[in-house]
């Protein structure tokens, strides 16, 4: 009578502790997996405001002021040896100070869509990469010469 009741106490443990092993093999492997499969998301990053002097006629008039923001792939961004900000900066003051019909004088409206996809495109050739998935304009301002203290 002993020897069953021991050979049903093994059989019930033998079960048990296989079931639990299953259970947490098969956890484990489903969390590498979603882990491998999900990304980190996407960043959305502000850059510095980028200060463009508006010159006419070989005097300063005012400054043009905008500011930018971007989004893209948070794992992308952790791999660049150098992060885009200071290339979004410099590509959109050479837009912003190279741009014939940016004229305060004949107030027109400004393409913000040209500005943002000659941005975005330039910056991804110069990093080699489409890392910028999109370029956001949160402010964009004009400021007479007049208007800015100077000290």
């Amino acid at each position: 009578m002993m020897k069953l009741f021991l050979a049903g106490l093994w059989v019930t443990a033998t079960a048990l502790a296989s079931s639990y092993g299953a259970v947490q093999w098969t956890t484990a492997r489903t969390v590498e997996n979603e882990a491998k499969a999900s990304f980190g998301g996407i960043d959305y990053e502000t850059i510095r405001p980028v200060n463009v002097p508006i010159l006419e006629d070989g005097a300063l008039r005012g400054y043009v002021v905008a500011q930018l923001v971007f989004t893209a792939d948070a794992d992308t961004l952790k791999a660049l040896a150098v992060p885009p900000h200071p290339f979004i900066v410099d590509e959109a003051f050479r837009l912003l100070y190279a741009d014939e019909s940016l004229n305060f004088r004949r107030l027109e409206r400004y393409d913000l869509d040209y500005l943002k996809t000659r941005v975005r495109d330039a910056v991804n050739a110069r990093i080699g990469e489409a890392v910028i998935r999109e370029i956001l304009v949160e402010e964009f301002n004009y400021f007479a010469k007049e208007d800015v203290l100077s000290h």
